[in-house]
């Protein structure tokens, strides 16, 4: 049990009565589902998840030819591929690479969007989306509204790299959506694999607010399925309820809905147990309507997210879910997060929230009396 709980990240080895760690490190602490497509929307096509937000990304600049793409190495495709191809189909006046300053990125972005052009502006990495901060907040979230809605920038799309990747240590894993969910005025979107990428990032780049799109970098490449090949739309602001249950209702975003996926067969298999699982998609505004449902049927509730835990946007859906569902509540609201601390490098396995602590936490919701 104890070498169970030591992380499907590393290995344990047991020499002379001891608990050893050998030091092996696997390519993730999930492992990705992929989506049956929805047949629906026609013929698909296998792809990964960069490859969906390239071609979301080739759509949206072929029906709109004001559309822009810019940002760090864009030009060759960027640091994941994302843009690869894009320039030469469309130009160096419509995909071009920009100075390193998120600051410059992001104002550029909200000229030309208030100007009328629609701007994807690319982040190399959420982690350095922090010199952009004021930009976003306090100008692409406010433009609107100072304005009287006389003029506004809701032509932007900001796209970051976003969350865990297994080796990225403090300064290439953060996930800070809950900074962006605290600003009236931007809408906060992470997909979960390749189809919901390429339909939620059509819909911010169509959606007349400035979005950001945090992209989950550890399923660029690992996460792959069978992808709609049409221009299609996944609606902003509402949650999926990928499993149902009756016994507890767990909510994430982003790479943490495939753990989620994991723990549930194994409450399951192992306790008998029914969990309903939601992806969230829209972290702001998010479907409140959703998850209060499932807590109000379950009685039983935990929020997990890679980020740390104190003002992590978990807090947030706890207290709205305390405040709406109290009487129908059996157990505290449970939150599996990040720890308060840097995201650490080598000690990367037991920082996440990984099958084990949410399982953990199941049981220990199961067992509230």
């Amino acid at each position: 049990m104890l070498c169970r709980k030591l992380l499907g990240s590393s290995r344990c080895a047991l020499r002379k009565g001891e608990l050893k760690l050998q030091n092996v490190r696997t390519a993730a602490h999930f492992t990705y589902l992929p989506q049956t497509p929805n047949p629906a929307l026609g013929d698909t096509t296998k792809l990964n998840m960069f490859q969906s937000i390239n071609n979301a990304m080739d759509i949206a600049m072929e029906k709109d030819s004001s559309t822009v793409l810019f940002g760090e190495d864009v030009a060759f495709g960027g640091v994941f591929r994302c843009s690869l191809g894009l320039q030469d189909k469309y130009g160096s006046s419509r995909v071009f690479n920009t100075p390193l300053t998120e600051q410059g990125i992001i104002g550029f972005g909200i000229g030309v969007a208030a100007a009328g052009t629609t701007a994807i502006a690319e982040i190399q990495f959420a982690d350095y989306i922090f010199p952009g901060f004021d930009q976003l907040v306090n100008e692409a979230a406010k433009y609107r509204y100072r304005s009287g809605n006389e003029y506004n920038c809701g032509g932007l799309t900001v796209r970051a790299p976003w969350g865990a990747v297994g080796h990225g240590a403090l300064y290439h894993s953060q996930s800070p959506e809950a900074f962006f969910a605290h600003c009236p005025g931007l809408k906060v979107v992470i997909p979960r694999g390749p189809t919901q990428a390429k339909g939620l990032l059509l819909s911010c780049i169509r959606d007349q607010n400035p979005c950001i799109f945090f992209e989950p970098k550890i399923l660029y490449r690992i996460a792959a399925e069978e992808v709609p090949v049409s221009d299609y739309t996944i609606p902003l602001s509402q949650a999926e309820v990928l499993r149902e249950g009756t016994d507890v209702t767990m909510i994430g975003w982003g790479t943490v809905v495939h753990v989620l996926l994991e723990v549930a067969q194994m409450a399951h298999d192992e306790l008998g147990v029914s969990c309903e699982v939601i992806d969230l998609q829209t972290i702001m505004p998010y479907d409140s309507e959703t998850i209060e449902k499932s807590v109000k049927k379950t009685g039983k509730a935990m929020v997990v997210h890679e980020a740390p835990l104190t003002q992590g946007f978990g807090a947030e859906l706890a207290a709205r879910l305390q405040e709406e569902c109290f009487l129908h509540l059996e157990a505290p609201i449970q939150r599996v997060t990040g720890w308060d601390t840097p995201f650490p490098y080598i000690y990367e396995p037991f920082y996440l929230p990984d099958k084990w602590r949410c399982f953990d936490t199941v049981k220990k919701l199961v067992d509230y009396m």
